[in-house]
């Protein structure tokens, strides 16, 4: 009889305890999402050969968001229209995206 009044009182307590673990874990699982998941931009030079034309870009990318990561995404989708990457500038998160607009023109999130 002793037992099955504690296995209750284990599975009251269980249940309360349920209402802070849920939360808890879900905090855990926030937090456990990668930096990398945010928005991420990078700004660019690329040239074209023959004649000889240059642009400045800004690309948004996806994964890392690194130097790194943008140049191994940039240079195939680039190299898709006959561009050559030239340099990844900076990457950044999207607060930085107005400022770069206007520079960027027509080559604003093309790539």
């Amino acid at each position: 009889m002793l037992l099955l009044l504690n296995f209750t009182r284990a599975r009251r307590s269980l249940s309360h305890m349920r209402h802070l673990l849920i939360p808890l874990a879900l905090c855990a699982l926030m937090a456990a999402v990668p930096a990398h998941a945010a928005d991420c931009f990078a700004d660019y030079k690329a040239k074209q050969d023959d004649p000889l034309r240059l642009h400045y870009g800004v690309a948004e990318i996806s994964g890392d968001c690194t130097k790194r990561a943008a140049r191994g995404q940039l240079t195939p989708r680039l190299a898709r229209d006959g561009w050559t990457l030239l340099n990844v500038m900076t990457v950044f998160g999207p607060d930085g995206l107005s400022e770069r607009k206007a520079n960027a023109g027509q080559y604003y999130l093309r790539y």
